[in-house]
């Protein structure tokens, strides 16, 4: 199989027009209002955000935005009121606005009113580099530190299941990549213990179709030349379609240099949610921002 770029993936939602109503939270940042009524002029979203009125409204008219499509929640507390539209029915998707990660996370996470569920909560990345046609995604990189062994298995779970629907058939078997620093498995480094349990239970079927393996270095994931180079052969050394990273610290700088030294595009969302939550950084331009629903949108549950 194979995942498809995000011209790809617009060009379907386009097609689609499903109008997904989707609520932001934190609504007066001119990347957040312009992405969303780009979204809403393409029939992908039916555009909601939070926060203060007079604000949202003070950025709209700067940046230029028709805020006629939108409806406006005036809080001062943007996070809790998105959360509160998406378990009111009034939203099926989140998405991060201008708010930082900790406020929005204690009202995704809390246990009374949140969007818990009994998954790993992770970030899982959309990665296109043009250059080299390769589409990839990597988790987790925002969320879980340190994840155990049980916690990676069940981010290698939400890891099939986003490269299954962005390839169209949830009976795709994706080639998965458990990362570490190497190929070796090494007692004094545990991540490389539990890369080849992971690899080892994946063949059981546990997991459904896919290829995984593990130990694997990033350039053995990424470039089937290093594999030739390190005589080591395999159907995921070279074609990885998504890496599944041992801890935050390792998966968050490789996505960060990444996209501050590559020609690439990326899109973020947040896996283990009742909800899809689109989410990447405050800083994020207005082009990031459309990418990182497109990816949320093609990947939204459809009762299957």
């Amino acid at each position: 199989m194979s995942l498809p770029t995000f011209a790809e993936l617009m060009a379907r939602i386009d097609d689609a027009r499903p109008r997904i109503p989707v609520v932001a939270a934190g609504g007066d940042d001119a990347t957040v209002l312009s992405a969303l009524g780009e979204a809403a002029r393409r029939g992908w979203v039916a555009p909601i955000v939070t926060g203060n009125r007079q604000r949202i409204e003070q950025v709209a008219g700067e940046c230029g935005v028709d805020l006629a499509p939108f409806r406006v929640i005036d809080s001062d507390a943007p996070a809790e009121a998105a959360v509160a539209a998406i378990r009111a029915g009034e939203a099926a998707a989140l998405m991060k606005g201008q708010i930082d990660t900790p406020a929005l996370m204690r009202a995704v996470l809390h246990r009374e009113t949140g969007l818990r569920t009994e998954h790993v909560v992770g970030q899982i990345v959309l990665t296109e580099i043009p250059r080299d046609q390769r589409v990839f995604l990597v988790t987790d990189t925002g969320i879980t530190i340190q994840p155990t062994l049980d916690q990676k298995r069940d981010l290698l779970r939400s890891l099939l299941d986003r490269a299954r629907r962005l390839s169209g058939d949830l009976d795709a078997a994706p080639r998965i990549a458990i990362m570490a620093a190497s190929e070796k498995v090494n007692p004094a480094m545990p991540e490389t213990e539990d890369a080849a349990a992971l690899a080892e239970e994946a063949k059981t079927g546990v997991f459904g179709p896919c290829a995984v393996e593990g130990p694997l270095s990033f350039d053995l994931a990424y470039a089937s030349e290093a594999g030739e180079r390190k005589k080591l052969a395999g159907g995921v050394i070279g074609a990885a379609e998504g890496m599944l990273f041992p801890n935050l610290s390792s998966a968050n700088l490789t996505i960060k240099a990444i996209m501050y030294t590559a020609d690439c595009a990326f899109g973020g969302q947040l896996c283990g949610t009742s909800a899809p939550v689109v989410f990447m950084s405050r800083a994020d331009s207005t082009e990031t921002r459309l990418r990182s629903l497109a990816f949320t949108l093609s990947t939204l549950p459809t009762g299957d």
